[in-house]
């Protein structure tokens, strides 16, 4: 059996991998599991795990983390696959894969190729919920939401989170979100740049002020502003496109987007490139010692 894993959602592929090696070692044992990374491995060294035959065991579970690595592999990946022995079985880790290849087209024609996208935020929400049900405790669609945007669109931070959060309180509210999550700098840049945009400046010098409090420094916070108006350019420049398109195209989080997307209702491409400029200026500036950078980004975010 051959099975492939891709997709860029690092936290659920690596789950259902660890699934499948967990499930086949408790049968077989670990002398029967074998991972090797292309990186590291020859095509050579991966064509002789999966011809050889098991050793000491039933069946074997070879693992390739990334094959592709190996541009031999790639290329001659059809021809070995098809001829693997019935005793052994092979996983094929993919996080990143050319849609366009030959090879790709050939892994996704095989039954178990499984491909695992980012999730969006009403996608995290969601399986936030049912993860809560799943172990135990409940989270209400709305305290969901809001963890996402707490927290933000880390899956792999959100399950820790949620972990933590039903560990203190199987029963999860708004209250103990606050009490034992922290707001992360990228959510709150975010919310800082909409209360600017949106002539509330008072809001946003008190989002400043709370991450300087934070312990968070101004220069952290000018490249999460540069990330933010990256992404703000992608999204008005993207024209008709939709905003799965825009995330494959820009290689974002399609929650990233679809925020951004309100982020920049009402703001044409000479808004942006304004704000860049700005952004740019404040960031030469403070590195060439002619501009506090802390004062320079209460001036930013002020509009002066």
């Amino acid at each position: 059996m051959i099975i492939v894993l891709a997709g860029e959602n690092g936290f659920g592929l690596r789950r259902e991998l660890r699934r499948i090696v967990d499930g086949f070692v408790a049968e077989h044992g670990d002398l029967a599991l074998v991972r090797l990374d292309g990186d590291e491995s020859t095509y050579q060294q991966m064509r002789e795990a999966i011809e050889s035959v098991p050793f000491l065991a039933s069946r074997k579970l070879v693992v390739l983390s990334t094959p592709s690595a190996q541009k031999e592999f790639a290329e001659r990946a059809q021809d070995l696959l098809n001829d693997i022995a019935d005793t052994t079985d092979v996983v094929i880790v993919e996080p990143k894969l050319d849609k366009r290849s030959a090879y790709y087209k050939y892994l996704k024609k095989l039954p178990e190729f499984q491909e695992f996208t980012q999730m969006d935020g009403s996608q995290l929400a969601g399986w936030l919920s049912d993860e809560a049900k799943r172990q135990g405790g409940t989270l209400s669609s709305t305290d969901a939401r809001y963890l996402v945007e707490r927290v933000g669109a880390d899956q792999q931070l959100l399950s820790n989170e949620l972990v933590k959060l039903l560990t203190y309180d199987p029963s999860i509210t708004r209250a103990s979100i606050d009490e034992l999550t922290d707001a992360s700098p990228q959510s709150t840049i975010f919310d800082l740049l909409d209360a600017m945009m949106s002539g509330r400046q008072r809001e946003a010098v008190h989002l400043y002020e709370e991450q300087r409090q934070l312990k968070v420094e101004p220069q952290q916070i000018v490249a999460m502003l540069a990330w933010q108006l990256h992404a703000m350019s992608v999204v008005v420049t993207a024209g008709s496109r939709s905003d799965d398109q825009i995330a494959r195209d820009a290689r974002l989080s399609p929650y990233v987007v679809k925020k951004t997307r309100g982020l920049v209702r009402g703001m044409g491409v000479a808004d942006i490139r304004e704000l860049v400029q700005r952004a740019l200026a404040l960031d030469v500036g403070s590195k060439t010692g002619k501009i506090d950078i802390d004062q320079g980004l209460r001036n930013f975010i002020v509009g002066v």
